[in-house]
């Protein structure tokens, strides 16, 4: 995988001629369109230029850009597919150029399931208004009304069968104007790219050993870099006699600034072997900094904390008769990604390139700028796919080690990988929570009354200022790391998914945000609504119960939202859901459905799951899910997005809890953070998509991860009728409470 080209807009234009971006300047022009008042949709918002997203080449080549990384979410694809229909071209003749700090537009953080409503709007109307530019260009050349040209396969045609190629109709800056707040968008019944099936992009290299992620990067004259972390939080280096690693074999640089310690060499093994002697020699002051991991709850309550209600509604007509409590709890967990993280970074001539998985390039760039004491100007960030990643892990930070060890061998590209027990030591974690909730039912079983109160730290830590970043911690005159602050709603963190969609005559939700961090922390794929909707979507189960009412009417019962209504009814439809249903003896059925931040995709889940008696040890055998995502792009995008919510949320519900002492990390292998393996894959999973055509797009990859945890909970407590509240379920857990 080598170095992208650049494009720059004068060589292009020399070359003849061109519908061109570079990234335009999005605070002066979000400005400009303040300005006029105008309202425009998605990241046009803020990046308002049509050629910030869009560049026709003379030669009729199309690239599109979006300032969001592609994760594995697909989304590569479907922008592809939208900016092919929109310009009436093949899909085949988009080339989509993601986040990259010299090139695209700055669309912050690829987070919160905001790719598709932000940048892919962004695409869809800009190509929209691009046609019509282009209809209109054609129109003064042919002399013709615009009402009366079509375009077809990537040109204008005229009804005497005259066609325009659209390079030949272009030219300098013709799309260097602001986007319109509205566009004239294709009938949704005439598309032949959007809403169909399209083989992702994205996939042939990762299954064929291609070059697919930054871990498969080499440049020419490229060196390996290994560090050495300290053992435990807070460690100080005391004594480190590099000199014994400095003669191995291949050594080209020992890096020291402070506590981060670094070795430089030829070849990755001796970057390796280097590390390990440079770890040998090195004296680490340790301290004890951890709390008890077997009383997280009382930890996480104890702590200070600044309280909000978030909801609170009353109608003192209605009263409950039978009232139920129970509190729930998540432990520290990790993304556990199966490519530690790695970047590469390369210093030319005072200039800094850092090829990175993570998801914030601009915010990346930002920190590592202000870390190495220079102008973000000469700082570019280009991101390349990680082997696994959602949410913050180690990305941001080895994009850092990089640079820092760069910045120290200039004319070299360095490659810097972490180890396995340093991805699962040293990245932030997903937080702990606790959460309280309290209900009564009234005599027609409805609940008349709800409580619920949720305990968190912030759910997020990413990159924006240096001391965000390990090596800047790390350094000798290291950065401060920035306070935690909660992040505000209808989005959330830690209380993301804590009011619930369902409609309660008295309801009292409150938001605990605790600003101590006694782990390091940060955002963990769908931050706290995977515990929210897990608590919540067990304690309906459990009500359910107590009003005894069928678990999927008793939501039904409580729930307005048509569109989560027919989420609810397809899934069950689907799965065979009756009421009193009896499944085979070791199995059991449970349901659950959220809309993700309330505000984006529905999504509701069956499932079977299948529980040994004698070992304890618990199976999904099968799930279904319906979803509602808006208008569709790629029916098969959005089915792999909720299968791999519902993979990844039953790895967490039934294995996945970081452990630790009173100093160090102990989770730091496979071992001891195990995680879903092959022979507890499902036999099948089903998706039923409600598509919604001219509907805005709704953000759905983290819509599953909490229906499909509290689904598989319930399914459990159905199965050997007692109910476990503390995550993760294991197999120890579920035998422990059969045997009680």
């Amino acid at each position: 995988m080598n170095a992208p080209v650049i494009l720059d807009r004068r060589r292009v234009l020399q070359g003849g001629g061109a519908l061109i971006v570079s990234f335009s300047l999005g605070r002066a022009f979000a400005q400009e369109g303040a300005a006029a008042g105008a309202k425009r949709p998605g990241s046009l918002a803020t990046a308002p230029y049509l050629d910030s997203w869009l560049r026709i080449d003379a030669d009729g080549r199309i690239t599109a850009f979006t300032g969001k990384a592609e994760l594995g979410q697909g989304f590569k694809t479907a922008f592809q597919q939208i900016a092919a229909e929109q310009l009436d071209v093949p899909f085949e003749a988009i080339h989509v150029v993601t986040a990259d700090t010299r090139l695209t537009a700055n669309e912050g953080y690829t987070a919160g399931s905001h790719s598709m409503q932000d940048s892919g709007t962004a695409i869809l109307n800009a190509a929209a208004q691009v046609r019509e530019l282009l209809i209109a260009e054609a129109a003064r050349r042919l002399g013709l009304a615009a009402e009366n040209l079509r375009t077809d396969n990537g040109a204008v045609v005229a009804p005497d069968s005259r066609r325009l190629a659209y390079g030949e109709l272009v030219a300098a800056d013709m799309l260097h104007v602001q986007a319109q707040p509205q566009s004239r968008l294709k009938d949704p019944a005439t598309f032949k790219i959007m809403g169909h099936a399209v083989p992702r992009v994205d996939i042939p290299a990762k299954v064929t050993g291609g070059e697919a992620y930054v871990q498969d990067m080499r440049l020419p004259g490229m060196v390996h870099a290994r560090v050495v972390r300290p053992p435990s939080y807070g460690a100080q280096l005391v004594e480190c006699d590099s000199s014994a690693a400095e003669k191995l074999p291949g050594v080209v640089k020992v890096v020291r600034d402070g506590n981060f310690l670094a070795v430089v060499a030829d070849k990755e093994f001796q970057a390796v072997k280097a590390m390990n002697a440079l770890a040998a020699a090195a004296t680490w002051k340790e301290t004890v900094s951890l709390p008890r991991q077997d009383d997280l709850r009382n930890v996480l309550t104890s702590l200070p904390s600044q309280d909000s209600t978030i909801l609170e509604r009353s109608d003192p007509s209605m009263s409950g008769q039978k009232t139920l409590e129970a509190t729930y709890t998540r432990p520290y967990q990790s993304h556990g990604s199966i490519g530690p993280s790695c970047a590469v970074a390369h210093v030319v001539d005072g200039a800094m390139t850092v090829w990175t998985h993570t998801q914030g390039v601009y915010p990346d760039r930002q920190a590592i700028a202000e870390m190495l004491r220079m102008s973000p100007a000469s700082v570019r960030l280009i991101h390349v796919e990680g082997s696994g990643c959602y949410g913050h892990n180690g990305a941001d930070d080895v994009a850092a080690d990089a640079a820092l060890i760069a910045h120290a061998l200039p004319g070299r590209p360095v490659r810097v990988q972490w180890m396995r027990e340093q991805e699962h030591t040293w990245e932030p974690f997903g937080p702990a929570m606790v959460t309280q909730l309290k209900a009564s039912i009234d005599a027609g079983g409805r609940i008349a009354d709800w409580n619920f109160a949720v305990w968190s730290n912030t759910h997020s830590m990413r990159p924006g200022g240096a001391g965000t970043l390990l090596a800047a911690q790390h350094m000798a005159q290291g950065f401060a790391v920035p306070p935690p602050k909660p992040l505000p709603l209808p989005e959330g963190g830690g209380d993301r998914n804590a009011i619930p969609l369902y409609t309660f005559a008295n309801a009292h939700v409150v938001h605990h945000f605790i600003p101590e961090m006694p782990l390091r922390i940060s955002a963990m794929r769908a931050l706290g609504a995977y515990h929210n909707v897990f608590s919540i979507e067990s304690f309906m189960d459990e009500l359910a119960g107590l009003a005894g009412a069928d678990p999927v009417e008793f939501r039904l019962r409580h729930l307005e939202d048509r569109r989560g209504r027919d989420v609810i009814e397809k899934a069950a439809r689907e799965f065979g859901w009756k009421r009193d249903q009896k499944p085979q003896a070791g199995r059991g059925y449970g349901f659950a459905f959220a809309r993700y931040k309330n505000l984006a995709a529905y999504c509701a889940i069956a499932s079977e799951v299948e529980v040994n008696r004698e070992t304890g040890r618990a199976r999904l055998v099968r799930a279904v899910a319906a979803v509602d995502s808006g208008q569709v792009v790629n029916p098969d995008g959005l089915t792999n997005q909720i299968e791999g919510a519902i993979m990844q949320s039953m790895s967490w519900t039934l294995y996945e809890s970081v452990s630790f002492d009173h100093t160090r990390i102990t989770s730091i292998d496979w071992q001891t953070y195990p995680i879903l393996r092959f022979d507890a894959v499902p036999d099948r999973i089903d998706v039923h998509i409600i598509n919604r055509p001219g509907q805005p797009f709704l953000g759905s990859g983290e819509t599953g991860q909490g229906p499909a945890a509290a689904s598989i909970a319930n399914a459990i407590a159905h199965a050997i009728g007692k109910r476990l509240r503390d995550l993760p379920l294991t197999r120890k857990r579920i035998k422990d409470a059969i045997d009680a």
